[in-house]
């Protein structure tokens, strides 16, 4: 069975940097990697409302689509790093409802936050990207800021809801983790 390693946080905050730099050496120490990338520009294509639009209905496409997809990069895969795990749709969902004023059922969030919950333990390590301000926006970003800042706060605040401790991947300590992972996978595999 394959280890899995997250990374969230709210978007141009270098998750997926993180995600290729971790995979580039993974993949030089001879794992086989698997990859899960963002989803929410695949959702949208899809019809559903992203951003702060989030709805239950699009929050539960993204979160099914990462399970989905960890599953399926899992089978030939040693180690699965992840942009964007189930978590971090909630954030985004909340934000988005903090923004605009909207609500859910309580029995939409709940099942959500008890997905979420049931999944997190199938996280190795789950690293939560710092907004840095000065970091410039990705192609095609939302360059609304509050928005981000809502998201990054809402991200952590589920975090916490969900009992998740999360690494910070600036902090060399905390990314020894992610290394002492990979070395421990790759002499199992020896």
């Amino acid at each position: 069975m394959p280890k899995f390693i997250a990374f969230t946080g709210t978007h141009s905050t270098g998750k997926s940097t993180f995600v290729d730099n971790l995979t580039d050496i993974a993949e030089k120490r001879g794992l086989r990697v698997g990859k899960v990338k963002d989803n929410a520009s695949e959702c949208a294509e899809a019809g559903f409302p992203i951003l702060r639009d989030h709805t239950f209905s699009s929050t539960l496409w993204i979160m099914s689509t990462v399970i989905r997809e960890e599953q399926y990069e899992g089978l030939s895969a040693d180690l699965v790093i992840v942009d964007r795990p189930v978590s971090d749709a909630i954030g985004y969902l909340e934000a988005a409802l903090a923004v605009t004023g909207r609500n859910v059922p309580p029995e939409d969030r709940d099942y959500l936050y008890a997905l979420a919950k049931l999944h997190a333990p199938r996280y190795d390590l789950l690293f939560k990207t710092v907004l840095n301000e000065s970091i410039p926006l990705g192609p095609d970003r939302d360059p609304d800021l509050a928005y981000r800042k809502d998201v990054d706060s809402h991200i952590g605040a589920a975090l916490s809801k969900l009992g998740v401790q999360p690494l910070n991947p600036l902090s060399d300590d905390d990314m020894a983790q992610a290394l002492a992972l990979i070395d421990s996978i790759a002499n199992e595999i020896k």
